[in-house]
């Protein structure tokens, strides 16, 4: 892959795949502990709510800083601070304690919401915006799937072998190892840059007004993934009364991720290959209809395959919509391009995952479900409208 032949992209890929299976680790563990510690379904629930806080509310502010400052730099600091963060979860040992995971996990999302689009922005930086930039976000997609496969149930194994603070430990030592590599990087870009934050947000705005593929993008994905929320929300317990329980579940999941790692190498192919609109499109729909395949099954034998369908369009819409915002968008606005996506993503998700199960209450699952895929078709309606990007943006 001509994209792991750049040193800075494969020592950021390094450092993204380190931190990443890390993080995984202890996606079932955090909320297992705070389970343990108090007994709680609702306060094992806001562990996971305390995550979304920081994008939402810091994400465009966060695109300020990578487009100002150096964004090496920035990721090292940003992974410093995870470290700690998740240090601070050791400290948590009774119910009284709860407050400290909360501020632990509030501070690692602080920290991941200055990561991410520093990471996205200095991709293209590294690669340049031709078929090693597709090549690129298909890796981080594939190593994605890997993580989402192997990470939370390998973190669950463990936490019952080895116990919670061997977890933590391993997850602070994956985000100091990779500011380590990503301090190898050779720094590419210039000193921090002047400008009020309030100017800098006007700017990022104003590219997105003027710009109309990736404002479309912007809105396409916000929608898909409220929608895509919602769906998620709704499996598990879909899975428990319809499909005989935890195991099925967990299979499904896996399938999820099957289709994800699959649907890297596709991508990777498509995007360099296909107008952008129409295959987002195309993806989008072909995610609509595995969910309602999905919720349409009573048994594991249907539920599987179309799990394994919305894995693989799933994960080609994710790298068609990244690719392309990194082709349209100039270096020097990505972060905050990139940003504005982040909070998008969490708004949507946060919102998807109570809309889907208060409806459900309402109606059904199935009714739902079938909701969540039409609003996902309207997406890929719309994304049909979009303007195609074939070619690699010129900077």
């Amino acid at each position: 892959m001509a994209a792991l032949r750049v040193r800075d992209f494969r020592l950021l890929w390094a450092a993204r795949t380190v931190s990443v299976f890390g993080t995984w680790l202890l996606v079932v563990a955090v909320p297992a502990h705070v389970f343990h510690l108090t007994g709680s379904v609702m306060a094992a629930g806001a562990a996971l709510a305390a995550e979304f806080l920081p994008p939402v509310l810091l994400g465009p502010v966060a695109g300020v800083l990578v487009d100002r400052w150096d964004r090496r730099r920035l990721m090292v600091a940003a992974d410093v601070l995870r470290a700690a963060a998740v240090l601070l979860l050791l400290s948590a040992r009774d119910p009284g304690d709860l407050w400290l995971v909360y501020v632990a996990l509030v501070v690692e999302s602080t920290g991941t919401v200055v990561f991410r689009p520093a990471a996205q922005a200095h991709t293209p930086v590294a690669v340049g915006t031709g078929t090693a930039l597709s090549g690129a976000n298909a890796l981080n997609s594939l190593t994605d799937g890997v993580a989402r496969l192997v990470g939370a149930p390998l973190g669950g194994a463990l936490m019952a072998l080895v116990g919670f603070p061997a977890l933590v430990v391993a997850d602070a030592a994956s985000y100091l190892l990779s500011a380590a590599l990503i301090a190898a990087m050779s720094r590419r870009e210039g000193g921090d840059k002047g400008g009020g934050v309030r100017e800098d947000l006007a700017a990022g705005l104003a590219f997105l007004r003027s710009e109309r593929t990736a404002r479309s993008l912007l809105v396409v994905s916000t929608v898909f993934l409220a929608a895509n929320a919602s769906l998620s929300a709704l499996l598990v317990p879909f899975g428990l009364t319809t499909l005989g329980g935890a195991g099925p579940v967990g299979l499904v999941m896996s399938g999820l991720g099957v289709g994800f790692l699959l649907g890297a190498p596709v991508s990777r192919v498509l995007v360099d290959r296909l107008r952008s609109g129409p295959l987002l499109a195309t993806a989008l729909a072909v995610t609509a209809v595995g969910f309602v395949l999905l919720f349409a099954s009573t048994s594991l034998t249907s539920a599987l395959p179309s799990a394994v369908v919305i894995g693989l369009a799933g994960s080609t819409a994710l790298v068609v919509t990244q690719t392309t915002l990194q082709r349209v968008t100039p270096t020097d606005v990505l972060g905050r391009v990139g940003a504005v996506l982040f909070t998008g993503e969490a708004a949507a998700t946060f919102v998807g995952a109570l809309a889907g199960p208060a409806l459900a209450e309402l109606t059904s699952t199935r009714t739902t479900a079938y909701v969540a895929c039409a609003v996902t078709v309207v997406a890929a309606a719309y994304a049909t409208s979009t303007p195609s990007v074939h070619q690699p943006f010129a900077r």
